[in-house]
């Protein structure tokens, strides 16, 4: 395993332990939990001295033929630093922030490390696919960081917007990786090469960008997000979650650089952003969303240089941003904790009653409003060299930068100055836990502009300096901060002036969109979702036809060429012929009994035709699923109206339906079979099944060759049987099976119980003991016979679930206990159980997942023998189906007699 991978697994579980850590350790378990970022540090500092170097890509082969690949370059390592250094900072800031005791230690301290480890992985990920996965799990966690208290309308509400906003931008940056790695033929980031991303692509990314880093017209989300605590804002929204949509622009940048689409909206939106929310600013009083807003003027300037092309320019500011908004939003946590308030109107003489805060906000503050000789400055210097040849885009950057300025006099007026007329503020002493790491962030944005050089040969090659000797660039930068001196000494009649020019609410736009689109999905709801069995088949046939329709019509015919046989043996016409009369008889039946039995016909008709096709193996698990399913109709039809039911469509129309079904699920598969092109895999079968050890092909295909397969569709079988019998328990709250109105005083000669008199059935109750044991034993055979012959465990479960029900259909729910005394949902659990564990055994010998083990060995006496985790694998499926059998007895059997029997003594 990769460190990388290690480390991505060490985050898992600390998360998964946090909050066991926090209920014995209170807020000191965060110390604990911050050691996972901090080896993620460790190593990245390992990783920097050769980031510069040639590039290399690091990656993990995984059994759906996927890959875990990752990529150390310059760009990767320095978002791996912010990531974790800042994560380990504010997660030992958290350890003084929160109360002891608070009661979402646990959940805060899982969702921050999950989070920091989503992020890594996001940031790290060489592939297309890969980073999807990440850029999702960072929305799922930040939505659950963003609603820290579950209790407050204003975080439910702050945590669905973000979720709603980021994962609509997820979704169509979702379909342009998808169209790159389809048109490039490679998912490989580093892979990639200029041409390869489309316009439309490259339109779907940059939205997926733009939600994500909140810039025009997502900010809304980012200010509303201030809802969290102060340390979530501070790692997810100063050097997190919001620099991912900068990332991504600047990890493709080259790829995607040349389309004139990508320009043309991450430049003028960037700009329009960055000087938005820096006028959004200048009239904030709370300390927190003044950050907030000028942490979307920044990300907009970020996007502005990476989208310009000004790749070195953009890494300077995105580390210097990294470290001083941190800083900040730290600081703004501090202030609050230790004055009670975030006001700037209710704060007054802060700064002389904590002069060491004040100085670590002014050291941050004067970085992020570009003065020497701080990072802001290198930042912000490199920047307008690179945008000299763009007047326009340069013209908007120094308003930007005029504005950031302002703002930046008018947090640390706000948060520390001593204001006429208004008490001085009370404050508390300040934790050195939550001093440290604030003080640090901003030392190193002293302690590291000296060394721009050094970064700039390390990151590209490129020519960085503290000052590059270029006067353009100092007068304007100059002249930037004189003009937002002069608007932080108007600050009162610019905030006037912003409330009179504000016009537009974006959160009421917000919100009334999503109040429209609930009216529509409750209209459109109503009208599909009618409660009616009948109506959801008419609309799934129906997109069925309309789906084959507009492929024949979109598509165009083609010429097919599949030789078509009659048929191969005299007995396949004489089955089909009496198939098709079953079906057509089904149309005239009216009633639900003898439907169920007439469809049962067509069932084992194809049974049959899978047995003369020469499919022993599909002719057996037909004939067993359609017989467990003629009893389950049988059980649910008693609670049904015996009388025929006259359809509510007429027959034409259902007809037609059934046709064209038919004619489309027919045509796909002829066409598929004509659009082969190379040679059909069943021909390596035999070798494959040889190779794991197994002489009956299908049964290699479900226990080996196609074990996913076989993994999903027993957990989806599960999922669906708990479902089913979830909707008739639905009004219980115990889920055992009650014993009937007159359970026997003794036990009978043939069974443990008996039905009611009148309805028992003396031959039935002997031929159910006689033959119970027999067909058990039947069933284990066929389960250990299906690796050479026919049967296998599916097969075995479906047969000993037949004994089960031959037993509960002579004895009654009385029986049924007896019979299997274990509860349903222990054996499906014990059965998934068992198939995972035994999946997940080739890993522990170093591997693929489900890659089966197997071995020969001479036993003394009995001779050769061939041992195989198959046959394990197939246990699980053996005891997940009995499981299920008996689940559906005790849900549509056993239950529904007990209000068969609570309705009659009604």
């Amino acid at each position: 395993m990769e460190p990388l991978e290690s480390l991505l697994v060490l985050h898992a579980a600390a998360a998964a332990c946090a909050p066991w850590l926090a209920r014995r350790m209170g807020r000191r378990s965060l110390a604990v939990l911050a050691l996972a970022p901090g080896a993620a540090f460790g190593y990245t500092l390992w990783l920097a001295p050769a980031a510069g170097g040639p590039q290399e890509s690091r990656s993990t082969s995984w059994a759906l033929g996927m890959e875990l690949a990752f990529r150390f370059d310059p760009l990767a390592v320095l978002m791996m630093a912010l990531v974790t250094g800042i994560g380990v900072l504010v997660l030992v800031y958290s350890v003084r922030y929160f109360a002891e005791g608070d009661d979402g230690l646990g959940r805060y301290g899982g969702a921050m490390v999950a989070f920091a480890g989503s992020m890594l992985g996001l940031v790290t990920a060489d592939n297309l696919l890969l980073l999807y996965v990440f850029w999702e799990l960072t929305t799922v966690f930040s939505y659950l960081l963003i609603g820290y208290e579950p209790e407050s309308l204003m975080s439910r509400q702050a945590a669905m917007k973000a979720l709603a906003i980021t994962t609509f931008g997820g979704l169509a940056m979702l379909a342009g990786l998808v169209l790159t790695g389809q048109a490039a033929g490679t998912y490989r980031i580093s892979a990639l090469a200029p041409g390869d991303v489309g316009a439309v692509a490259a339109v779907l990314i940059l939205t997926g960008a733009l939600a994500k880093s909140a810039l025009f017209p997502f900010s809304t989300w980012l200010p509303a997000a201030m809802a969290a605590p102060t340390p979530v804002s501070a790692y997810l929204h100063a050097a997190a979650m919001v620099k991912a949509g900068v990332y991504l622009v600047a990890r493709l940048g080259l790829a995607a650089g040349d389309v004139p689409a990508w320009r043309a909206v991450a430049v003028p939106l960037g700009v329009l952003t960055m000087l938005l929310g820096g006028w959004r600013a200048l009239r904030e009083t709370d300390l927190k969303r003044l950050l907030a807003y000028g942490t979307v003027s920044q990300l907009g300037f970020l996007v502005v240089l990476f989208g310009s092309g000004a790749a070195l320019a953009g890494a300077a500011m995105l580390a210097a941003h990294g470290l001083f908004k941190a800083a900040l939003f730290l600081v703004v946590g501090i202030v609050d904790h230790a004055a009670g308030t975030r006001e700037t109107a209710e704060l007054s003489g802060v700064g002389r009653a904590m002069p060491w805060v004040c100085a670590v906000a002014l050291l941050a503050g004067a970085s992020m409003a570009g003065l020497p000789p701080l990072a802001g400055f290198v930042g912000k210097e490199a920047a307008l060299e690179a945008l000299l040849h763009e007047p326009l885009v340069l013209a908007g950057v120094v308003a930007g930068s005029a504005l950031t300025a302002a703002y930046t006099l008018r947090f640390l007026w706000g948060a520390f100055a001593a204001k006429p007329g208004v008490d001085e503020r009370p404050v508390r002493p300040v934790p050195a836990a939550m001093f440290a790491p604030s003080a640090l962030l901003a030392v190193l944005g002293v302690a590291l502009a000296p060394l721009a050089p050094w970064f700039g040969s390390w990151y590209g090659g490129g020519h960085l300096a503290l000052w590059s000797g270029h006067v353009p660039p100092l007068l304007l930068s100059a002249a930037a901060l004189v003009v937002g001196v002069a608007l932080f000494l108007a600050r009162e009649p610019v905030a006037r002036a912003g409330v009179a020019l504000h016009v537009l609410d974006s959160s009421r736009i917000f919100w009334a969109v999503i109040r429209r689109l609930d009216r529509v999905a409750i209209q459109l709801t109503g009208l599909i979702q009618r409660g009616s069995v009948p109506d959801y088949l008419v609309l799934t046939f129906l997109a069925t036809v309309g789906v084959g329709l507009f492929s024949l019509v979109y598509g165009g015919t083609t010429g097919v060429d599949v030789p078509v046989t009659g048929w191969q043996r005299p007995e396949q016409p004489i089955v089909a012929v009496l198939t098709i009369a079953a079906a057509v008889l089904a149309l005239y039946a009216r009633a639900y009994i003898f439907l169920a039995v007439v469809v049962g016909f067509t069932g084992y008709g194809t049974a049959l035709l899978f047995l003369a096709h020469g499919s022993p193996d599909l002719a057996l698990t037909q004939f067993l699923a359609e017989t467990v399913s003629l009893v389950v109709f049988a059980l649910v039809l008693r609670r049904l109206p015996i009388e025929p039911v006259k359809g509510r469509l007429a027959m034409p129309f259902r007809a037609g339906i059934g046709l064209g079904v038919g004619v489309v699920v027919t045509g796909a598969a002829v066409l598929a079979m004509a659009a082969r092109s190379t040679q059909p895999v069943g021909a390596l079968m035999e070798a494959a099944a040889e190779q794991a050890g197994i002489r009956n092909v299908v049964s290699a295909l479900i226990v080996d060759i196609r074990a996913w397969d076989t993994m999903g569709e027993s957990t989806v079988l599960v999922v669906l049987t708990l479902g089913l019998t979830s909707m008739v328990f639905l009004r219980r709250r115990s889920y055992h099976i009650e014993p009937g109105e007159h359970p026997p005083a003794e036990r009978t000669h043939w069974l443990a119980a008996t039905l009611p008199p009148g309805q028992r059935v003396i031959a039935f109750e002997v031929a159910a003991r006689l033959t119970f044991h027999t067909v058990l034993v039947l069933s284990v055979f066929l389960l250990f016979v299906g690796h050479s012959g026919v049967g296998g465990g599916f097969a075995g479960g479906i047969v000993a679930g037949l004994a089960i029900m031959v037993r509960y259909l002579a004895g009654g729910r009385n029986e049924l206990a007896t019979a299997v005394p274990v509860h349903a949902g222990v054996l499906m659990g014990v059965g998934l159980t068992l198939s995972a564990g035994t999946a997940l055994a080739g890993l522990l010998f170093g591997r693929a997942a489900l890659d089966m083990l197997a071995m020969d060995v001479t036993v003394p006496v009995i001779g050769h023998v061939h041992l195989s985790t198959g046959l394990l694998f197939d246990l699980g499926v053996y005891v997940s189906v009995v499981g299920m059998v008996q689940d559906i007895l005790r849900g549509l059997g056993a239950e529904l007699d007990r209000q068969i029997d609570a309705g009659g003594s009604s």
